[in-house]
């Protein structure tokens, strides 16, 4: 039986669509190379990359890239389970196919019923796919579980926390937690970096509950607050100790547009 393929549902709109072209923007956003960190988990944006490629690739140029990820993205479609893995098969992308890490995907489903096999969430959201372009070029040999999150319970998105951390101790090798999203959406550039600024400093905390809570009392606007709430819950459990804002923008630095800007932060949790 053949495994399936997700094939990209937003190349050559989000992303470069030639191989060539998307090889040279993403080497270009990850230059120039300087000291890299291993680290638990992560934030990355996940706009067009003419907006915030340059921010994901400050992250990801700071990055040890093992192997194994975890990559969890909001559900901006609205399709499928709201908690929704995929456990086998390969994603697609111009740089050639990544195929999904089925042991760890099979555990997390066993420790957490709460996550539902489902291909449909994913099959048109691009949340997670403008990050494999990134883990291509840093380690070609990456393999990924995509997990994409509509739900916004506090409760379930820290079990979900708590059940990654167990699955990745378990794991017994280095496996990277990448929260997929962008910040504050469509207010202008002033009120958008205050509310950033709010939400980033419980991050940088690693407060999850509290990010959750500025996100909710504030009104921001942060459509990855769920994957981040999660990552941060699994990184304290796994023991992180410190966290770096690597860059922060908006989409008014590049467009010049500062009326209706949206807020991207990219941190790493170590």
């Amino acid at each position: 039986m053949a495994m399936p393929i997700r094939h990209p549902a937003v190349a050559g709109r989000f992303y470069p669509r030639d191989r060539d072209d998307l090889r040279a923007e993403v080497q270009s956003y990850l230059s120039p190379p300087g000291k890299t960190v291993s680290a638990l988990g992560c934030v990355v944006p996940h706009a067009g990359y003419v907006y915030s490629g340059h921010v994901a690739g400050a992250v990801y140029a700071r990055l040890v890239l093992p192997r194994r990820c975890i990559l969890m993205c909001p559900n901006h479609t609205g399709m499928g389970h709201p908690l929704a893995i995929m456990s086998e098969g390969t994603w697609e992308t111009p740089l050639g196919q990544v195929p999904i890490d089925g042991a760890i995907a099979a555990d997390l489903k066993q420790r957490f019923p709460l996550l539902g096999e489902d291909a449909e969430a994913h099959r048109a959201e691009h949340g997670a796919e403008v990050q494999l372009p990134f883990l291509q070029a840093k380690n070609p040999d990456c393999v990924f579980v995509p997990i994409a999150l509509g739900t916004s319970r506090y409760e379930v998105l820290q079990a979900l926390g708590v059940v990654i951390a167990d699955a990745v101790q378990a794991v017994g090798e280095p496996v990277l937690l990448i929260a997929s999203s962008d910040m504050n959406h469509y207010e202008n550039d002033t009120v958008t970096r205050v509310k950033d600024q709010k939400a980033i400093e419980r991050i940088l905390v690693m407060d999850a509950h509290g990010l959750y809570d500025v996100v909710m009392n504030e009104g921001i606007s942060m459509c990855g607050f769920g994957p981040t709430v999660a990552m941060l819950t699994a990184a304290r459990r796994l023991g992180a100790t410190g966290t770096e804002l690597v860059r922060y923008a908006t989409s008014g630095d590049v467009s010049g547009d500062r009326e209706r800007v949206v807020g991207y932060s990219g941190i790493l949790v170590r």
